[in-house]
């Protein structure tokens, strides 16, 4: 059975972390579902932690079937090792998240995996490194890779409008696939539909189909003609997955497997069909509910997101997958050349190509959805791969807490490289 917990927050502990409740129609969804700049900002209170979360030693649980070399640390030497466990849990701390993972991995100079707070706030259970956890939007990266494939395969191109593939989309003849890999396509997102919210959050362990979710979202006019602003939105993804499920003639979550997943090596990343999610895996806290209160949303059904933001993944096949969307593995070069072709989004030291950010050198993209956030990137100048895995996605001080985390950490190993942040609401 599906269910959805609401978490109560005592007046003592909301005094304690000085909690201000947001509503859900401020920031819906983070990265997973932003309404980029073009729209005008919707306003609130600043975001606080999700949790006074316990104090609990770092330490790293090696789960059955995984390499030493994938889940354990070494070379960094004592002092630095020290100086990273201390920055983690310094923003672990001021920011009120319940439970991180941190994997680094640096050929040459050693690498560092740590798992630190806890996957469940209720029973204190330890966060494990080989726990899964719900990627959000670096789905966005396997449903962009299985759709450059069928271009490397000559089935389809960019530059088709999608009107070729898929009816009653507001000015398909004019938006590109491109457009829609790239966040550029002008459509409204589904997101940002009063009425989505409310459906949503009103039962959030219900099942959306991808044609319900985009439909919210053709209500309303296109923002900008197409190809004129960046504006990241799930409608975009959404759209890609139909056409991938078309074109390549079976769901999207078995292309994937077939196509991306197994091939790159990945053991436990799934597009789930609705709430499913295997253990071991971390409960996951959001505030973003109607009443503003802490809920548990381990069990909400993340259909909605699909193509955008449904993906559930682990430390191991994360730091396989960094390096994989980076360097083009399952890609010809021409079409990987095309894909790492970013632009301005606006938001600083981030640039954005076809389903795929770059902030200061790292190449990946960083995923939100209720209770859960990550960051997936690659710097190919050194071969090194950071992995950030939590589990919440509540704002600290109007900030990612895996932006902050991400930033922390490389502003100590790479300092010429300091993650700028992912696509992020303002």
């Amino acid at each position: 059975m599906l269910r959805s917990v609401t978490v109560t927050v005592t007046r003592k502990r909301r005094s304690a972390v000085r909690r201000t409740r947001r509503t859900p129609s401020r920031r819906l969804f983070a990265a997973t579902l932003l309404v980029a700049s073009v729209l005008a900002p919707m306003t609130a209170g600043p975001a606080v932690p999700a949790q006074a979360v316990p104090a609990h030693p770092v330490h790293a649980v090696t789960g059955e079937g995984y390499g030493e070399d994938d889940l354990s640390s070494g070379g960094f030497g004592p002092e630095l090792t020290a100086r990273l466990d201390r920055t983690i849990e310094d923003v672990r701390r001021k920011a009120g998240i319940p439970g991180v993972v941190v994997g680094l991995w640096m050929p040459g100079k050693g690498r560092y995996v740590r798992a630190t707070g806890v996957a469940d706030t209720r029973t204190g259970q330890p966060m494990r490194v080989d726990t899964r956890i719900r990627i959000g939007s670096e789905t966005k990266t396997f449903t962009v890779t299985a759709l450059l494939e069928l271009v490397d395969e000559g089935r389809i191109r960019l530059d088709d409008p999608i009107s070729d593939y898929i009816r009653g989309v507001p000015n398909g003849d004019n938006i590109t696939l491109r457009h829609l890999a790239e966040m550029r396509s002008g459509l409204f997102p589904y997101t940002a539909d009063p009425d989505f919210v409310h459906d949503l959050l009103s039962r959030p362990e219900r099942p959306f189909n991808p044609w319900e979710a985009v439909s919210y979202g053709y209500r309303h006019a296109n923002t900008f003609a197409p190809g004129a602003k960046f504006q990241y939105s799930n409608s975009n993804l959404v759209l890609l997955g139909l056409v991938v499920e078309k074109v390549g003639g079976r769901p999207l979550g078995a292309f994937l497997h077939e196509r991306v997943v197994r091939p790159a090596g990945l053991r436990h990343t799934f597009l789930p069909k609705g709430a499913e999610f295997p253990e071991p895996h971390a409960h996951g806290y959001t505030d973003q509910t109607l009443s503003g209160e802490v809920a548990d949303a381990t069990d909400w059904n993340p259909s909605w997101a699909w193509a955008a933001g449904g993906m559930i993944s682990d430390l191991r096949d994360l730091r396989r997958w960094a390096k994989v969307l980076a360097t083009g593995e399952l890609l010809s070069p021409a079409v990987q050349a095309q894909r790492l072709k970013t632009l301005p989004t606006g938001f600083p030291g981030t640039s954005y190509g076809l389903g795929i950010l770059e902030t200061n050198g790292w190449i990946g993209h960083n995923g939100s959805i209720p209770g859960y956030e990550t960051v997936t990137v690659y710097l190919p100048s050194q071969k090194a791969t950071l992995v950030v895995m939590i589990n919440t996605d509540s704002l600290s001080e109007g900030q990612e807490p895996s932006t902050l985390l991400a930033r922390a950490i490389t502003s100590v190993v790479t300092p010429k490289n300091v993650y700028a942040g992912g696509i992020t609401p303002r």
